[in-house]
């Protein structure tokens, strides 16, 4: 979430208010699709009203782009698994603590912080790890669950999101999406629905996500933020 995405973030989390749950907040402090949060004070006051009403800030990269940094072989991997957006992939432990400065530092300026992390694309170098544990973050998560990053246990819960664009892949993830939360839901295992705002640009994608959130909580899901999964304060 950035300025630029403000109206889909507002749009979100008014609808999981309707649900009467709340929401980790994945924040990219930097330049993403235009203006910082930095040259922004009405969204971070947004961020504040919504972290105060019990919702929890995660910092999602410094501007969510993968650079030239690091090994060629990660970075591959970056950009074929997040189509250029895994940012902290393949950096080593100096590059990633630099950017992590960044990003608390401009949350700092406006009274905002953050205990978790969220790479972009799921994807952390060993490096990044260092930085995000010495940084004194609590949490990260991956496409597989949410890593402690005090006691190194992982709480799995494969990670659902959609593929807007039309096509085979939108339509097999929607698909999917529902029926999955479902079934994480009955099995007492961690669902982990992973909203963009882009999803937004295809109604039919809010539409599939508000039957999953519903499908997940009739089956008794209780819904919770990362930082209360792992039993950190809420930043």
């Amino acid at each position: 979430m950035a300025p630029a995405s403000a109206a889909e973030t507002a749009r979100w989390c008014a609808d999981a208010d309707a649900f009467g749950i709340p929401v980790s907040l994945l924040v990219i402090p930097g330049p993403w699709r235009g203006a910082r949060l930095a040259e922004r004070p009405d969204y971070a006051s947004f961020l504040r009203a919504r972290r105060a009403g019990g919702d929890e800030i995660m910092v999602h990269g410094w501007e969510h782009r993968a650079g030239p940094e690091g090994a060629l072989p990660r970075r591959l991997v970056g950009r074929a698994v997040a189509r250029g957006a895994a940012e902290f992939a393949a950096l080593d432990t100096a590059q990633a603590a630099a950017k992590l400065r960044d990003a608390t530092a401009v949350l700092a300026g406006h009274e905002l912080s953050a205990t978790g992390f969220t790479p972009p694309g799921w994807l952390a170098s060993p490096g990044a790890m260092r930085a995000l544990r010495a940084a004194g973050f609590s949490h990260t998560t991956s496409h597989f669950g949410a890593h402690d990053l005090r006691t190194g246990k992982l709480h799995r819960g494969f990670a659902l999101s959609h593929r807007p664009g039309g096509g085979w892949s939108e339509r097999f993830g929607a698909a999917l999406f529902e029926t999955q939360a479902r079934r994480a839901a009955r099995r007492g295992g961690l669902v982990r629905l992973a909203l963009h705002p882009d999803d937004l640009g295809r109604p039919g994608l809010r539409e599939v996500t508000l039957r999953a959130i519903d499908a997940a909580l009739t089956e008794g899901a209780r819904a919770c933020t990362y930082a209360e999964l792992v039993g950190s304060a809420v930043g």
